[in-house]
């Protein structure tokens, strides 16, 4: 898949469109019931399905999982459709929503976009078409990320759960211990640096930034329907700037962009020694980074106090059913086959990591052995960092604006200009106005 943090946002896109939709509408942000099936779409006692649905996305193993539904089901087809990745398809869907037509009746969308999406009434609510009977089926942290109260926006398809991807031969190289918290990563990166080597890269970017802030225990966006709270300068933020300072200040991170080819061209030879990122992540180290097939290793994400037990997610994308669609039942049986039946088997065997608990607890699973990382069953750490993700974390319903401004605020703090709390604080702001320009009612 592509990871969130390759798709930094550069410009507002259809923000203020998605928004312009919404406030006017109730703070449930979605139909109160599903739209009905076009005349022999699907039967709802558990008959024969039958009819077409067009489904925007962009995750690859989603072709296989179409060919499968389609033969399970005939009478059905799947038009699979790649309207863009990540925010192209975001404008793409705002626009059509906008005109009324040419909706999809399936939608890939990332959890930090997905409450934009939700609170304009353009999302179908799930839970009264199967999705309410499915508590539990999915780890903490992407099944958060889809609900609010009792409605479901989306079905989790993958997560991202953080670990610390190192290359081992580095640290043995060098004679240093694999860090467990954040003081021995900032120790460690000190002495790799000796050595002319960045324990990690960052030129700044929205994802990582919430996410480490999430690992760290914070919670500056509150969302209660269209009353939302950010506050960058709690106890979790301020972890997270007071850390990320000194590295930047002593110079231990590479000022190189991610998924740039000075990036890969690092990971490859060893001049960037470790990527604290989500549980995609193997994948594309096997196929961007040859170089170094059998020297890179996973290991749990550090820790801000030691012996503590605490993740978050980065990244990670929902199939969701918008409020246009003429065939909603059928929508939502390709997506529960996709996300929750069938299809999750088929992805987790096309190289995803899955959201569900059943394939993240089974011994197939986790006994994988990764030829890539030397044979460690890196499954392991990645589906206990799962269960570790710290709940209660939210998204602002305008995140996609939000992280689209990152760079012109926090961001100016890796060129020289401020401190990371300055850029905090600069985000936290101009999103505070932003959202009361859409009509919500904001607070610090």
């Amino acid at each position: 898949m592509a990871p969130r943090s390759s798709r930094r946002t550069t410009a507002a896109l259809a923000a203020a469109g998605v928004l312009a939709l919404a406030l006017t509408a109730c703070s449930s942000g979605a139909t109160d019931t599903p739209s009905k099936p076009a005349s022999g779409a699907s039967s709802a006692d558990g008959g024969k399905l039958s009819g077409k649905i067009t489904v925007w996305a962009w995750e690859p193993t989603l072709e296989a999982v179409v060919d499968a539904f389609e033969k399970k089901n005939p009478g059905t087809e799947v038009e699979l459709v790649n309207a863009g990745t990540g925010n192209d398809q975001y404008t793409a869907l705002q626009n059509a929503i906008a005109a009324g037509s040419g909706v999809p009746d399936v939608a890939q969308v990332e959890y930090y976009a997905l409450p934009q999406f939700a609170i304009s009434g353009a999302l179908t609510d799930l839970a009264p078409l199967g999705a309410g009977a499915l508590d539990g089926v999915f780890t903490p942290g992407p099944e958060g990320a889809v609900t609010v109260g009792e409605q479901v926006f989306g079905l989790p398809m993958d997560s991202g759960p953080m670990a610390l991807f190192y290359n081992e031969e580095v640290f043995k190289e060098n004679k240093v211990e694999i860090p467990t918290t954040w003081d021995e990563y900032l120790e460690a990166a000190r002495t790799l640096k000796k050595a002319g080597v960045y324990i990690a890269n960052d030129t700044g970017d929205a994802g990582f930034t919430t996410s480490m802030i999430w690992q760290a225990g914070g919670k500056p966006f509150t969302v209660d329907g269209t009353t939302v709270g950010i506050n960058l300068a709690d106890e979790g933020s301020a972890k997270f700037a007071g850390l990320w300072q000194t590295m930047i200040d002593e110079e231990l991170v590479a000022p190189i962009s991610s998924w740039s080819d000075e990036w890969y061209q690092g990971l490859g030879k060893g001049t960037i020694a470790t990527l604290t990122i989500g549980a995609w992540m193997p994948a594309n180290l096997e196929s961007g980074v040859p170089d170094g097939a059998g020297k890179w290793r996973v290991a749990p994400m550090p820790q801000w106090s030691a012996g503590a037990a605490a993740t978050a997610e980065n990244g990670g994308s929902s199939l969701a059913v918008p409020a246009a669609t003429k065939s909603a039942e059928l929508a939502y049986a390709f997506v529960e086959f996709a996300n929750a039946g069938d299809g999750v088997q088929i992805r987790i065997d096309g190289g995803a990591f899955p959201a569900t608990t059943a394939e993240l607890g089974s011994d197939e699973f986790i006994s994988k052995e990764f030829e890539y990382f030397g044979g460690q069953k890196v499954n392991e750490v990645l589906a206990q960092s799962a269960q570790d993700v710290v709940a209660g974390w939210q998204y602002l319903p305008f995140q996609v604006y939000a992280n689209s401004i990152f760079n012109d605020t926090v961001g100016q703090a890796y060129v020289g200009k401020g401190s990371l709390v300055d850029g905090l604080k600069s985000w936290q702001d101009a999103s505070l106005e932003y959202g009361e320009q859409q009509g919500f009612t904001v607070s610090k």
